[in-house]
């Protein structure tokens, strides 16, 4: 049976997913950064709540965990991070847990954050899949608050490293800002271009962006293309120094979207 994974917008673009084997009515939520949603999807669907995963500390991320834990008493996913006393189960890289019939290996992913993991998994019978919190967006990455440059490049490698039918579970619905930030960086992309169009006809009818696909995100993410000639270009443009170390070209780019 197929995984199905249900959308749940929150607070202004936040979105929390809810996921369970379709015929089932055990489910887990990511990242309940408010509970009452949550609750009003199980109600719709008839599910129960069987458990939570988190991502990363920050509130919009946990802050519904005390209201389900309220109603349900479920185990708490996530990492070692004394910013999170709710989680049961402290996970890290290289962990797997079986939850609703699927496999998940746990990617350790700081930058944003010091405590951010990402959940993978491969379903059978669909593409792969990634939870991957505020780490990785559509057409772009979490700031760096917490973290270095350095610890956010190599995060997001270990996420390109994925493969590429990966359906990318983000967030948040950034997507249109991030897509005119991405022109900015390259505006020659055909590929932006299109996508910007897509997605900008999305919106119109209330249909989220996400997920996007890992292959998508290689043709027009900054963030994933910090290896590339263009990239290196526009970002000794922007910062007025010569710039081609990919880790310096994101720690560029990142800074300039900061401030875009």
């Amino acid at each position: 049976m197929p995984l199905v994974i249900h959308t749940i917008p929150a607070f202004q673009d936040n979105y929390l997913w809810l996921f369970h084997q379709a015929g089932q009515r055990a489910a887990f939520v990511v990242d309940p950064g408010d509970g009452q949603p949550v609750l009003d999807c199980l109600q719709e669907h008839d599910l129960d709540l069987a458990g939570i995963l988190i991502t990363h500390h920050h509130p919009d991320h946990t802050g519904g965990i005390k209201t389900l834990l309220a109603h349900y008493d479920v185990p708490v996913y996530g990492p070692n991070s004394a910013n999170i006393p709710q989680i049961s189960h402290r996970l890290y890289e290289g962990n797997c847990i079986t939850l609703a019939d699927t496999t998940f290996s746990v990617l350790e992913i700081p930058g944003h954050t010091l405590d951010h993991l990402a959940y993978t998994a491969s379903p059978e019978g669909q593409s792969p899949l990634v939870f991957c919190g505020d780490t990785l967006f559509t057409a772009g990455c979490g700031r760096i608050f917490e973290g270095s440059a350095e610890q956010m490049y190599q995060s997001l490698q270990k996420l390109a490293a994925l493969p590429d039918a990966t359906r990318i579970y983000c967030a948040h619905e950034y997507t249109l800002s991030n897509l005119a930030f991405a022109a900015a960086v390259e505006p020659d992309s055909q590929a932006l271009q299109d996508k910007t169009a897509d997605d900008e006809k999305k919106r119109q009818q209330g249909l989220p962006t996400v997920p996007s696909t890992l292959a998508v995100e290689r043709e027009t993410n900054p963030f994933l293309r910090c290896h590339l000639p263009s990239l290196a270009l526009a970002a000794s443009q922007h910062s007025a120094h010569q710039l081609s170390a990919p880790v310096e070209v994101m720690r560029e780019i990142r800074l300039w979207k900061d401030n875009f």
